[in-house]
């Protein structure tokens, strides 16, 4: 007997799709949260401790969202049931496409515009304390600023499409009860 949820005919994710979407969303939420908290603090060991923290994530989320990308590339996604494809109406569907596009140019925008910030600031990125990276672009205070400005507003972006992406999830699981979401979760 099939349980509500739960529908046989769905195709999912392979296991390293889903081990990379997972990785990187608690990665992307953790950095996005530690960057937050970092903006408020008064200058301390414990701040600077935090901000290499959150380049160190930065970088890494850069380098998950590449192999995340080339695997994509070379192993299609899933495409929708049918059975979906044929109630979700029209503009959700181009909102499904247009959020996963946007998400993944944000994977690369938004850390690429910190390593930018970090360089035109003129503070080094040495990723977890051991490899330097190149600065992206000459010391310049004040294109930092405007830099630091964007990457915050990528940022911003792209947690609000994380956002949808959830709640959209979330409908396909709680009300919808389509199983949808069983595409992306490890197990049966």
């Amino acid at each position: 007997m099939q349980k509500s949820g739960q529908n046989p005919s769905i195709q999912r994710y392979t296991l390293t799709a889903m081990v990379l979407h997972w990785v990187l969303a608690v990665a992307i939420l953790t950095a996005f949260f530690v960057g937050l908290t970092v903006d408020d603090m008064p200058l301390s060991p414990a701040k600077l401790k935090l901000i290499n923290w959150h380049k160190w994530a930065g970088i890494s989320i850069l380098l998950l969202s590449v192999l995340r990308l080339l695997w994509r590339l070379a192993h299609r996604p899933p495409a929708l049931p049918g059975s979906i494809q044929q109630t979700m109406p029209g503009w959700q569907t181009k909102a499904y496409h247009a959020t996963h596009h946007l998400m993944y140019l944000l994977f690369f925008v938004v850390p690429l515009l910190g390593w930018a910030y970090s360089s035109a600031k003129g503070y080094p990125i040495v990723w977890f304390g051991v490899l330097p990276l190149p600065d992206l672009m000459p010391v310049n205070k004040e294109i930092a600023e405007s830099i630091k400005e964007l990457h915050g507003l990528a940022a911003w972006g792209l947690i609000g499409l994380v956002a949808l992406h959830v709640a959209a999830a979330l409908k396909h699981q709680f009300i919808d009860k389509d199983g949808l979401i069983s595409r992306m979760l490890p197990g049966r």
